[in-house]
C-alpha cells in the first residue's frame, strides 16, 4: 500500500494510546533494569618508565626514544595472565585473568613514557587495589622481559607516580540514559507496530482506499447504526427518516441521478464482494429514499441463494420471481405494495440452479417489462466472488452499484469483485463505503433520533444477521417444480 504522510499521521494518531503505553512500558523495564544494576567506581594508577642506562645527553635521548616505543608494548602487557595472576593470588580474588581483563582499561597518553592502569568494580576499596597491584605485577613483568647489561641491570625501570586511590562518587551506571533509552525503545516499537499495521492491514478503511484502487467513483458514504437507535433494525429511511443517517442513503440516491446525466439511471443491481457487506439493506433503504421523489420505484430480491427482502420488509415471499419465471404465477400477481411508490418482489422459492434462472431469457424480458412500467428498478443480487449471478444480471440493467463494507472488506477482495465486472464488460456505477464509523454530530442536528425510543439491536451487518428469523430451508417438494425448467415462452 502507498502511503502518503496524512496516513502515517493518521496511523499514529489511531493507535497512540498503544504507542503511550509501549513507550510507558519501555521506560518501567528500563528503570528496573538500571536500578538493578550495582554502582560501578574507578580507580587509577600512573607507571612512569624510564631508561636505566646513558651517561650523555646523546645517550639518554636515545633511551628516552628507545623507551616511548617499548611503552606501548608494555600497556599491552597489563592485561595477560603474566602480570594479572600474580594480581589474583595477592588480592585472593575469585576471578580469572580473562575475566579480570575486561576490568582493566591500560593507556599511554600521546608522547608520554606513562602508562594509566584504570579499573572498574563494584567496589571503590577494591578498584584502587587491583590497580595499585596491577602496576606492581606490570613493573615485576616488565623489567623481567627487558634486556640487561653485561652488570646484568635491566635497561628499562618502572615505578608507580600517582597510586590509586578509592573513589567517592560512582561514575556508572547512566540511569537516566538507560531510562530515556527505554522510553524511546517503546515509543520507536508503538510507532513502528501503528504503521506496520496500516501497511499490512488491508482492510477499506476511508473512501481514500477506495480511491486508490479505483477510478470507479464512490457515491456514498453510510455510516454505521448505532447500538440503541431506531434505524438498527436495517431500513432507516422508514425507521428514521429524519436522522442524519438517512441523510447518508439521501446522498446516494441523488449520486446516482447525476451519474449520468445525458441518460439517466433506471435500474441497478446492488451487490458486494463477499455476503454479509449490507447490500440488501442498502438496496432496501436506496428504494425508500428514490420514492421520495414520487416516482415509483420496484425492488426486485434476485439473491437466489440468501434472499433476506422478505425479512426485511415483513411480507410473505413464497410467492415470488422464481414463481414467475417458472410459469406458476403471473408477474402482476407477485408484485407486493410495501410503501408509498415502493413494490417489492420477493424471490420465492430458492431454487437448485439459480444462475441458470437468472440468465434465461425470462428473466430478461421480465426485467425489460419492470423497467418499462416503473421509473426505477433495483435488483438486490448476490455477491460477486462466491457467485456470477450478479454479472449476469448486470448486463440487464443500467449497471452496478458494489457495497464495501469498512474495517472488512480488503482491497484485494474489492479489487477482485471489480475485475470480475470489468472482465464480462459490466458497468460499474459507482461504491458505496458501508458501516463507516460515525462522525462527531451537534447535539441539534441528532435530536431526532435522540428523541425516539431506541430497542436494541445487534450490531452484526444486516446481510448476516436480520431482525427476525431467516426464511426457513426449502422442503424437498418445495424445490422439486425446479427440476425440470422451461423458460416462459
Amino acid at each position: 500500500m502507498n502511503m502518503d504522510p496524512h496516513d502515517y499521521w493518521k496511523a499514529l494518531r489511531k493507535r497512540w494510546i498503544v504507542i503511550a503505553i509501549l513507550g510507558v512500558v519501555g521506560g518501567g523495564v528500563a528503570y528496573a533494569y538500571a536500578e538493578s544494576l550495582p554502582d560501578s567506581f574507578t580507580a587509577t594508577s600512573e607507571i612512569f618508565v624510564s631508561p636505566t642506562q646513558g651517561q650523555t645527553t646523546s645517550e639518554v635521548l636515545q633511551g628516552s626514544t628507545y623507551t616511548q616505543n617499548l611503552v606501548q608494548s608494555y600497556s599491552q602487557l597489563a592485561t595477560t595472565p603474566a602480570v594479572l595472576a600474580p594480581v589474583i593470588a595477592e588480592l585472593g580474588l575469585d576471578t580469572t585473568p580473562a575475566k579480570l581483563a575486561k576490568a582493566i582499561k591500560a593507556e599511554t597518553p600521546l608522547n608520554t613514557v606513562i602508562i594509566q592502569i584504570t579499573v572498574t568494580d563494584s567496589s571503590p576499596e577494591l578498584a584502587a587495589s587491583i590497580a595499585n597491584s596491577v602496576g606492581a605485577s606490570l613493573s615485576s613483568a616488565a623489567i623481567g622481559l627487558s634486556p640487561k647489561n653485561s652488570t646484568d641491570v635491566p635497561s628499562i625501570s618502572m615505578s608507580i607516580v600517582t597510586p590509586a586511590q578509592p573513589a567517592v562518587n560512582p561514575v556508572g551506571p547512566n540511569r537516566r540514559l538507560l531510562e530515556i533509552s527505554g522510553v524511546a525503545a517503546g515509543l520507536a516499537a508503538g510507532v513502528l507496530y501503528a504503521i506496520g499495521i496500516a501497511v499490512f492491514d488491508t482492510r477499506i478503511r476511508s473512501p481514500r482506499d477506495i480511491e486508490r484502487l479505483t477510478e470507479t467513483p464512490v457515491v456514498g458514504n453510510v455510516e454505521r447504526r448505532r447500538r440503541r437507535s431506531p434505524q438498527a433494525d436495517g431500513i432507516t429511511m422508514r425507521m428514521a427518516p429524519h436522522s442524519l443517517l438517512a441523510e447518508d442513503y439521501r446522498r446516494v440516491r441523488t449520486n446516482l441521478e447525476f451519474a449520468d446525466v445525458d441518460n439517466p439511471i433506471r435500474s441497478i443491481v446492488v451487490t458486494s464482494a463477499m455476503p454479509g457487506e449490507g447490500k440488501s439493506t442498502m438496496a432496501i433503504n436506496i428504494a425508500l429514499a428514490m420514492a421520495e421523489r414520487s416516482i415509483r420505484v420496484l425492488l426486485i430480491d434476485a439473491d437466489l441463494r440468501r434472499p433476506s427482502i422478505a425479512t426485511y420488509a415483513q411480507i410473505e415471499g413464497a410467492a415470488g420471481l422464481t414463481s414467475v419465471l417458472v410459469g406458476s404465477a403471473d408477474l402482476k400477481d407477485v408484485i407486493q405494495p410495501w410503501a408509498p411508490n415502493v413494490d417489492i418482489l420477493t424471490s420465492g422459492t430458492i431454487p437448485p440452479n439459480p444462475n441458470q434462472l437468472l440468465g434465461s431469457t425470462s428473466m430478461a424480458r421480465l426485467l425489460q417489462t419492470v423497467i418499462a412500467d416503473y421509473d426505477f428498478v433495483i435488483v438486490d443480487t448476490p455477491p460477486l466472488l462466491p457467485a456470477s449471478d450478479a454479472l449476469t444480471l448486470t448486463h440487464m440493467t443500467d449497471g452496478a452499484l458494489v457495497v464495501s463494507l469498512y474495517n472488512s472488506t480488503t482491497r484485494q477482495r474489492l479489487t477482485d469483485a471489480l475485475a470480475a465486472l470489468s472482465g464480462v464488460r459490466a458497468r460499474t456505477i459507482g461504491i458505496v463505503l458501508n458501516q463507516t464509523k460515525p462522525k462527531a454530530r451537534d447535539e441539534y442536528y441528532s435530536s431526532d433520533v435522540t428523541k425516539m425510543v431506541s430497542p436494541t439491536a445487534d450490531e452484526k451487518t444486516p446481510d448476516e444477521k436480520p431482525h427476525t428469523e431467516a426464511l426457513p430451508k426449502p422442503s424437498e417438494s418445495a424445490v422439486a417444480p425446479f427440476a425440470e425448467l422451461r423458460p416462459v415462452p
